[in-house]
């Protein structure tokens, strides 16, 4: 009787913390819901729904005077074209390293796993006289490069460790009827890697996304400006507008959810995928 009281009350307290757990988490959503209808002159509590005071005031400054439609397609060119560079570059990179073990190939794998290591703020300054020598400064190219450069050496990690548990029979075969190297790649491994290539287009589309170091110094025209340096400018030394930067970021979220929303039941596969093989 005891295991079966203990069996009835397990799953009631671990639903408890879920619920516990999701309330948590929406409490700073709710919040920022209700600041972003609120005016700029409303005094009343950060809790407080503004019943029949809502407005728009803060999603039209944030649209306009922010900049955050053109901040918006701006992270979207970015995070589409480093995204694509670190899938294909990375999967090519990845395959003789895991195919080719070899001693040069296992030093050149540590080694880009060791640049893992180094934070990129750490390479600003020359990165910074670098692309001004090229003229790339406040250019899609000059952000794009050194974003998928950072992002390459996990891509190449999980790239490598996927293609060591696939076996090398189908490839074989390929050779055996004539194809090459490319062609095998792209035709037999490549989709093989399904699983894996969703894992990577994640991490480096959310990276990207969110990423405001290398922008605000890459990016310091309003019209290059990406999305986070761009929710950031609503905070300066002569003032701040605390709505319209929450405005402006439920604004930069909606790309986001609506990729979300069309390619979750990639996402489910590819996790499923991944869990089973």
């Amino acid at each position: 009787m005891s295991a079966n009281k203990n069996s009835v009350k397990t799953p009631k307290f671990i639903l408890f913390l879920l619920v516990l757990v999701c309330l948590v988490q929406l409490v700073p959503f709710y919040l920022g819901v209700v600041a972003s209808f609120k005016g700029s002159r409303d005094q009343s509590s950060a809790w407080a729904i503004p019943f029949g005071g809502s407005t728009l005031e803060n999603f039209t400054i944030a649209w306009e005077r922010g900049h955050v439609g053109q901040a918006i397609l701006n992270s979207a060119i970015v995070t589409i074209l480093a995204t694509a560079i670190v899938v294909i570059v990375g999967a090519l990179a990845s395959y003789p390293l895991a195919r080719r073990r070899t001693r040069w190939n296992q030093t050149i794998l540590m080694l880009t796993l060791t640049v893992m290591m180094i934070p990129p703020l750490s390479i600003l300054v020359p990165l910074i006289r670098l692309l001004k020598s090229f003229g790339m400064m406040n250019t899609y190219m000059g952000l794009v490069l050194p974003l998928a450069a950072f992002a390459l050496p996990q891509a190449i990690f999980l790239y490598t460790q996927s293609l060591r548990g696939i076996t090398e029979s189908l490839e074989e075969a390929a050779k055996i009827d004539g194809a090459g190297t490319l062609r095998t790649f792209f035709s037999i491994v490549l989709p093989l890697l399904k699983p894996v290539t969703i894992t990577v287009v994640i991490l480096t589309g959310t990276n990207v996304w969110n990423e405001f170091a290398l922008s605000s110094y890459i990016m310091t025209t309003n019209e290059m400006r990406t999305l986070a340096p761009t929710i950031a400018s609503f905070f300066g030394a002569a003032g701040s507008n605390v709505n319209a930067a929450i405005a402006g970021s439920f604004l930069g979220v909606i790309p986001v959810l609506v990729a979300y929303l069309f390619l979750q039941k990639y996402f489910m596969k590819g996790m499923l995928a991944g869990a089973v093989k």
